[in-house]
Order: structure tokens, then sequence, then C-alpha cells
């Protein structure tokens, strides 16, 4: 004996958490709800006209005998059924007159019609007429002193049509589940071949194929939307894995040369220093270089916290010429120093959106940029004006500048140009300067001076 193969416990449910079965499923649903519609509307628009038809051509021949019977009483209404009958062309026109008791009068059928309600008004029957089955519809009217009258049409010709119409919106629901069906599958498998090549890319991804990205149709439907938008997504993570990388490298770099160096001054120190003051000198030589280590950890951690946007609840409002003024007072004795000019343009009101300390610390590392990267009969400016809808701050100087070609590598982490590897730093300051500008929704650009640089930060001027 052969048995019917269950499916496992779960199966539906497992089917169904596909997404691509769930658009197909909706897909079809909508497909048939559809055609439903447009059956139903057809179904209402021919068969059911015609019903309307018929019924208002039964009532208005209703209302004219009762009019001729109100007036001449019953021989007058015998006199215009069989006027009716006689000159009825068609042959489709039913008529019944009986009295109280049911019994024929007058009319075109022999009696009362087998399986008509008495009280029924109106009914759509099989009714024999001239020894032949027609389908009619009568309509069923009490007459005054207690007489009835059944009035109808013969509708053997619509019922025809009406069963033709019933096969064709059969046939026509089969052919609409199986479009529905096709097209379900269809577009089960555009959603699953959409995804399986996200699958497949993140899965070379995740093997460490950072190169791999989605394809691509160029038709700019969704899915190419959704395409793109991931792989902008695999751009910027690519970019942030090489920067990672670029900054581990530039860590083990710059701070191999410190560390070892205090290590060696250390060593030197316990073989070969002979006085207490010898050794004491060469462990703060060694704090020196191992504070200078961890000023670069310290920048490093900074830069990250305003990258990850932690400080944005500090955001307020406030006047940046006062923090302006004091920088400038301040860089202003250190410029003086080392024989440079430093001067600021200012005006007398800035307000401007943001963290008051974060926005200090970047113009900070401008000036002080711009202090040791010019000569000692430059001239150094601060400048600071409202624009439509931001604040400009902008450092200039008179040192070498920056070639147009390392300016868009001069915010990267660790990053120095051949003009300042003499020069004492860690290559951290503009990377902080613009990690500040992006979190106040601003940038930072620098641009040529001739001779010097000009660095401008742009940040908002009101809150988003």
């Amino acid at each position: 004996m052969f048995r019917l193969r269950r499916p496992p416990p779960g199966f539906i449910d497992t089917l169904f958490r596909s997404a691509g079965v769930r658009f197909g499923v909706i897909y079809a649903a909508l497909f048939g709800i559809s055609a439903a519609a447009l059956a139903a509307f057809l179904w209402w628009s021919t068969l059911g006209l015609l019903d309307r038809q018929t019924d208002a051509a039964i009532e208005n021949d209703a209302t004219a005998l009762s009019e001729r019977y109100a007036a001449g009483g019953l021989p007058a209404l015998i006199e215009i059924i069989r006027q009716r009958i006689d000159t009825n062309t068609d042959d489709d026109a039913v008529y019944l007159l009986t009295d109280p008791a049911f019994h024929r009068i007058e009319g075109n059928l022999d009696g009362w019609p087998r399986g008509m309600m008495i009280d029924a008004e109106r009914e759509e029957m099989r009714i024999m007429r001239e020894d032949v089955a027609v389908t009619s519809v009568l309509h069923h009217y009490e007459l005054q002193a207690g007489f009835h009258l059944l009035v109808g049409r013969d509708v053997e010709a619509k019922a025809g049509l009406r069963r033709l119409m019933t096969d064709a919106m059969i046939w026509a629901a089969g052919i609409a589940i199986a479009l529905g069906s096709v097209g379900a599958w269809a577009v089960r498998g555009l959603f699953r071949a959409m995804l399986a090549d996200v699958a497949a890319t993140a899965q070379a991804i995740g093997a460490g194929d950072l190169t791999r990205r989605v394809r691509v149709t160029g038709q700019g439907d969704e899915f190419d939307l959704l395409a793109g938008t991931i792989n902008d997504m695999l751009d910027r993570i690519e970019t942030l894995m090489d920067g990672v990388r670029q900054v581990s490298n530039a860590i083990a770099h710059d701070l191999r040369t410190p560390i070892t160096r205090a290590r060696n001054r250390l060593e030197d120190a316990a073989t070969h220093a002979s006085t207490p003051e010898a050794l004491h000198a060469a462990i703060e030589r060694a704090e020196a270089d191992l504070d200078g280590v961890m000023a670069i950890f310290q920048a490093l951690l900074r830069i990250a916290e305003i990258e990850a946007g932690s400080r944005r609840s500090a955001f307020a409002t406030f006047d940046a010429v006062p923090l302006l003024v004091d920088l400038a007072e301040l860089y202003e004795a250190v410029a003086e120093e080392r024989g440079q000019v430093f001067s600021a343009l200012l005006p007398p009101a800035l307000p401007m959106f943001g963290d008051r300390d974060m926005v200090q610390q970047a113009v900070a590392n401008l000036i002080d940029n711009a202090v040791k990267f010019t000569s000692a009969d430059g001239a150094i400016t601060l400048a600071a004006e409202a624009r439509p809808g931001e604040v400009a701050i902008s450092v200039t100087d008179g040192g070498p500048g920056i070639p147009a070609a390392d300016r868009s590598r001069a915010t990267e982490r660790f990053f120095r140009g051949e003009s300042a590897r003499s020069t004492p730093g860690s290559g951290l300051g503009l990377a902080l300067v613009q990690a500040v500008a992006q979190l106040h929704g601003g940038a930072l650009t620098l641009d040529d001076n001739t001779p010097g640089l000009r660095a401008t930060l742009h940040l908002r001027a009101t809150e988003a």
C-alpha cells in the first residue's frame, strides 16, 4: 500500500522564511486580486446589465397592466394580456393571470409554475412553455380582489450567455493562476539572483578579498541603487582598512625611534652612570622621549573620539570671537619671540554652533603649524568671517607651504611632506583639525598662499 510522504515539520515556515518566496507570493496575490477585480467588473457590466434591463422591462410591463386593470377591471386586463401575447414578436414574454385559488384565467402558461413560491416577488426558474423547459425571470403581483398576475421574460439565451461567461471566467482564472505562478517564480528567481550576488560578495569580503564588489547591471533600477550603495560602503571600508594599515605602520615607525632611544639611554645609564646626577639626567631624557610617545597616543585617541561623534552632546551656540582673541594673544607672543609678525582680522561677533573646546584646539593646531613652518621674518595672519550658513576661520603663513600633489594626503594620520621631515612633530595635527571639521558638518581646505599656506576651517554657523 502506497502512503503519501508528509513534509517535515516546519516545512512551510522554513519555506516562507525566504524573502524571495514571500515577494513571489505577494506578486501572485496582487496579480490574482487584479484579475478577480477585472472579472467581477466584466460580469457586472455584462450579465448584471442584462439582468437589470430584464427586470426594468418586466416592471414597466407590469405597471402598464396594473393601470389597465385599475381603469377597466378584469376584462380589460384579459384583453391587454391577449394583445401582448399576440404582438410579442420575440416570443419571450411570459404572462399568467389567476384567480384567488391560483386557477388559470389567461396567459401563455398552462398553470402556476411548480416551485414558484406564492409569496415570492421575483424568481428565476425553469418553467415549461409549449412543452419545452426554459429559464425565465418571473415577477409576482397580487391584484385587487385576490387575483394574481405573473409577468416575466424568457431568459434562456441570457442563461446560455451566463454559462458561456462562467466557463470563460473559469478558464481565465486558470490562466491567471498559471501566469501569476510563473511571474511569482520569476520574481523569486530575480530576487534570489540579486541576493546571491550580494551574499557571494559579502562572503568574499569576509574571506579577505576587499576588492570584490556587487555587480551593477546598468539598468538604473532599485537593485542597481542597492548595489551602488553597497559598493560605496565597501569602498569606504577598504579605505578605512588601508588607513588602519597605514596608521599601524606609521605608529610602528614613529614610535620605534623614541622608544628605542629611551631604552638605549636607560641601558647606557644603568651601565655607565657613575653619579646619581648622571643617572637622573638619563632618566629625565628617557621620560621626555616617552612623553612624546604618550602625546602621540593621546592625539590618536582624541581623533578617534572626535570621529566617533561622542562630543556632539556638548554642542551649543557660542561666540567664536573671544576664543580667537585668546589664541591671537597667546601666539602673538610666541611669534614675536621667533621674530615673526602675527596679525588678527576678526569681526565684532561671530556666532556659531559646535563644541567650543574642540574648535579652539583645531584653530590652535593651525596656528601652531603656521608658527612652526614660517621663517623668522615671515608673517602669520588669523582671520575669520561669517558666510551664508557657515563660519570660515583661516590661518595664513609665509612658510614653504604644501605642494599641490601632497594636499589631498596632508590630513592623513602621520603624513609628513618633504618640507616637514626635519621639523618636530607627529603628523597628526591636520588629521585632528579635519576630524573636528567633519564633526561640525564642515571641511578643512588647504590652498596656496604664494608663498606659504592658507588653511581654512569651514564650520556650521547654526544648528542643523
